[in-house]
C-alpha cells in the first residue's frame, strides 16, 4: 500500500510540473489518503504486536 502511495504521489509531481492541476491534486489528495491508511495500520500492527 505505500507502493501505490508513493506512485500517486510521483504522478502528482509530475503532472504539477507540467501544469496539469485538477489531476495533480487528486493524485496529491489520492497519495494522502493511502499514506494515513497504511500509518493507521502499521500502528494497529504494532500495537498488536505488543499485546501478543
Amino acid at each position: 500500500m505505500l507502493y501505490y502511495s508513493i506512485a500517486f504521489l510521483v504522478i502528482a509531481l509530475i503532472a504539477a510540473f507540467f501544469g496539469f492541476g485538477g489531476v495533480a491534486a487528486a493524485s496529491a489528495g489520492i497519495a494522502q489518503i493511502l499514506f494515513f491508511v497504511f500509518l493507521a495500520l502499521f500502528v494497529l500492527s504494532l500495537i498488536v504486536r505488543v499485546v501478543r
